[in-house]
């Protein structure tokens, strides 16, 4: 085990690194910088002084070893969007977006997971409509159902319609500035959570309906076990390996931020400062951002992996072996 988490911490750190390197220098070959946003009348030695200071006067393998001895420091440079260090800017939207990602996944395990198992183990008319919703939801982009629920959420005014908090929540109390943000979770956590839920509903159901016909399970039917305990404390345990094996990528895409749920609703994470980043062309603030996100896969990955260890003693032995 000791050798299996040193392995992916290794991976972890090549990860970020590719990553990283990839986005600075992507950003940096594509036409125009960060320049062009100071707009027609800036002079020439104002042009200047911003392209030295972000060393966009060097070349860019000189400018990427020069950002990747800083990283190494935690030093990932200003932004020049916000005119802050980018570590202080990731930091506080990689916690929104982390906040946002525990809700979206807890919501589509809990609602994927169940509805898959009964949709596995059951036939008749409302596991199909349960079929059916599920295909519905994966089948729709995020961008139209992050649309249709800030749609409901105006007209219906049953939650805020976008943000993170309210406007006067600066005014607020601890406790009351938490209860505002729950008030603003629901709505992009469904936006997340429905096509994961979706999925881990389809896998569950998939899964489910083959364990059921193992052979060791056929022997625990003939032995007289209820189907409650089939299902429970048999067949779902065996059926967790598919679960597992994409919990992982659902967390580290949940973690590594929504651009278009986050820009949708208003919420300031991870994926909506790398919108903006991007848009700005703001390199040391992109790289950052691609730098939070790669190591959120790779915890994703992680977690993902460990799970499966846990499920299936197979997949534990093929991983510390």
């Amino acid at each position: 085990m000791v050798r299996f988490l040193f392995r992916r911490l290794l991976f972890a750190l090549f990860l970020v690194v590719a990553v990283s390197s990839s986005a600075l220098l992507l950003t940096r070959l594509a036409p125009g910088d960060v320049t062009t946003q100071l707009g027609p009348f800036a002079s020439a030695a104002e042009v200047a002084r911003t392209r030295e200071r972000y060393d966009l006067d060097r070349a860019p393998a000189s400018q990427w070893a020069l950002w990747l001895a800083r990283a190494s420091r935690f030093d990932f440079g200003d932004s020049f969007l916000y005119n802050r260090p980018v570590r202080d800017l990731i930091g506080r939207a990689a916690a929104n977006t982390a906040a946002l990602a525990v809700v979206a996944l807890a919501a589509a395990t809990l609602i994927g997971i169940p509805l898959g198992m009964f949709t596995g183990s059951r036939r008749g008319a409302a596991a199909a409509l349960v079929r059916g919703v599920s295909l519905l939801a994966l089948s729709v982009p995020p961008l139209l159902t992050s649309l249709l629920l800030v749609f409901i959420a105006s007209r219906t005014r049953w939650f805020p319609a976008g943000g993170m908090t309210s406007v006067d929540a600066l005014d607020l109390s601890w406790a009351a500035w938490l209860a505002d943000v729950a008030r603003h979770l629901p709505l992009p956590a469904l936006a997340l959570a429905l096509p994961i839920a979706a999925t881990f509903e389809r896998l569950q159901a998939q899964s489910m309906s083959e364990a059921l016909h193992q052979p060791f399970l056929l022997a625990a039917v003939a032995r007289g076990v209820a189907p409650r305990d089939l299902i429970v404390r048999h067949a779902w345990r065996v059926s967790l390996r598919p679960i597992c094996a994409v919990y992982g990528l659902a967390i580290g895409a949940l973690l590594s931020g929504s651009f278009v749920v986050e820009y949708v609703t208003a919420w300031p994470g991870l994926g909506r400062l790398m919108f903006e980043a991007l848009r700005a062309r703001d390199i040391y603030l992109v790289a950052g951002c691609a730098a939070m996100g790669g190591l959120f896969l790779a915890l994703g990955s992680l977690v993902g992996d460990l799970l499966l260890a846990a499920a299936d003693p197979r997949a534990r032995e093929a991983q510390t072996g």
